[in-house]
């Protein structure tokens, strides 16, 4: 391969891993700075809410849940309640059913997450349906922030806020914390300019009528739902009013299987839905949708491994060395600490730059181990419960 070439796949590789993970919220940033903010406030007049919470054997945190979910400061005949249990074993079951308040969706057999919302949808009252887990809480004003942005018409889903409760020696656990506050700004950003690409299923309202009915094998439901909002022409808004907290997994090893997952479902859901890359027919939002989440699980992945492997070959060829000598010291720099992050990984010993390192390393593999996964078709639509922390 000619070395200009060589270079060429370089500087195009750099760009894709900079332009994604620092320039496009960057760039948005500016232009949300020359662009006027709307105000939306809570209103006297909301909306019913149909609060869903899909559950597979959770009795360990229901009746947290349900206790979290009556002290919500909303109006209580605003408020439907409709807890699943897709094919629970355990007493999940019988904790919901002390409370004549909810409405109990119950079945034995064992579906996912996607056909038990579609089952639920089939009982919704309320002209605002909110999906969240049964293991995360929200903050008591969640549903009067989340309903206020519902008076505009444009609007056709909220998401909230996704917080994660650390402690001090979660060690590489706490960067995904980091990554989680990134994403929050990168999400109110998005917001701002235009639309969400991608909600919380933590916590993501939207209007009933838009609910679209999902194959039951569907792994994304969050990603799919408020993308398909998106092609009705409805904005999603974000809000870090509303947010859920809950426990970050428990180990790596936990977070590795959640990631897969997740990655193997974005794939799922760019596949059945292409229009979402229209970029004539949908110039924002598919400028959006690319630049924030389809690059983060198709190129950025691969560019990590070209933009070393062609640095690499640049300095063998001993051409250019001052810049490309530099820069593949910063790799080999940045992939030490990483590999330090791996070695310490169940340590108490915690260097917060090793942790970033080999968590960045480590999200970016789980995008390939994803993408195989989707490809293989090995991932299955029952979702398997992450183990969390519990102090």
């Amino acid at each position: 391969m000619h070395n200009s070439t060589i270079i060429a796949i370089f500087w195009a590789c750099t760009f894709i891993i900079i332009y994604t993970y620092i320039g496009y919220g960057f760039l948005i940033f500016l232009l949300n700075k020359i662009k006027p903010k709307a105000e939306f406030k809570i209103q006297e007049e909301l909306p019913g809410i149909t609060i869903v919470v899909p559950c597979f054997n959770e009795e360990s945190i229901i009746e947290e849940k349900i206790r979290n979910t009556f002290e919500l400061t909303y109006p209580k005949d605003k408020i439907q309640y409709i807890f699943i249990s897709d094919g629970s074993t355990d007493s999940t079951s019988a904790y919901i059913k002390k409370h004549l308040e909810i409405l109990l969706l119950h079945k034995e057999e064992r579906n996912g997450k996607s056909a038990a919302e579609n089952r639920a949808m089939e009982y919704v009252e309320k002209e605002i349906v909110l999906f969240c887990d049964a293991n995360a809480m929200f903050n008591k004003d969640a549903l009067l922030h989340v309903a206020k942005y519902f008076k505009s018409k444009k609007v056709g889903g909220v998401s909230g806020e996704k917080r994660l409760l650390l402690n001090a020696n979660d060690g590489v656990i706490e960067s995904e914390g980091l990554y989680w506050k990134y994403e929050s700004f990168l999400k109110q950003q998005d917001s701002d300019l235009y639309t969400v690409v991608g909600a919380a299923g933590e916590l993501f309202a939207m209007r009933s009528a838009l609910y679209e009915h999902m194959p039951n094998d569907t792994i994304n439901d969050d990603l799919t739902q408020s993308l398909s909002v998106n092609l009705k022409g409805y904005r999603v808004l974000y809000t870090s009013d509303a947010y859920a907290y809950e426990r970050p997994s428990d180990n790596v090893k936990e977070e590795k299987k959640r990631k897969i997952r997740m990655v193997a479902g974005a794939w799922q859901t760019m596949v059945r839905m292409p229009e979402i890359f229209n970029i004539i027919k949908h110039p924002l939002l598919a400028f959006q949708f690319i630049s924030h989440r389809a690059l983060r699980w198709t190129l950025c992945p691969i560019a990590l491994v070209l933009v070393f492997i062609s640095n690499i070959l640049i300095v063998l060829n001993h051409t250019y060395v001052d810049i490309y000598g530099l820069t593949i010291c910063i790799q080999l720099v940045f992939y030490g600490f990483a590999l330090l992050g791996y070695i310490f990984r169940n340590s108490t010993f915690n260097l917060k730059l090793f942790n970033f390192s080999y968590y960045f390393i480590f999200m970016n593999y789980c995008a390939y181990l994803g993408f195989i996964r989707f490809i293989k078709g090995g991932q299955s639509v029952k979702w398997d419960r992450s183990v969390r922390k519990t102090q």
